[in-house]
């Protein structure tokens, strides 16, 4: 329901803004003339245009207060939660790893050769700096 109800304001304010376009200002404006007797004459055109701008314009008011009134029912929680609760405990410190091996470079396997040969002192071939340094 809320869905449709928008959808149909925004094409009520889709055509009040058009309405309210072609009508006269002061001089001219976007109003078609046509003949100059009856319902299409200038005075006629006004009228009509008037009495469209104030139909619309009074059902884009009804139904912006219809949909205020649906969004604000259907939002409210069924219970409101009054507990005070709240946690408070502070999360444990990760363990530190036993077997860490520091990475040189972006290849493990090469740092992890380089730790056992002892051969960490030296500088990669890619031209990484070690972690030591």
């Amino acid at each position: 329901m809320f869905l449709f109800l928008t959808v149909v304001q925004a094409i009520v304010a889709a055509a009040l803004v058009g309405v309210i376009l072609m009508q006269r200002s002061e001089g001219g404006g976007l109003g078609v003339g046509g003949s100059p007797s009856g319902m299409m004459s200038a005075r006629g055109a006004a009228d009509l245009l008037t009495r469209t701008t104030t139909v619309l314009a009074v059902l884009f008011v009804a139904l912006s207060i219809s949909l205020a009134f649906l969004a604000a029912s259907e939002g409210q929680p069924s219970t409101i939660d009054q507990t005070l609760e709240r946690d408070t405990s502070i999360p444990a410190a990760p363990a530190e790893p036993t077997d860490a091996v520091p990475l040189i470079g972006d290849d493990p396997l090469a740092a992890a050769a380089a730790q056992a040969d002892g051969a960490s002192e030296e500088a990669p071939a890619d031209g990484a700096v070690p972690l030591d340094q």
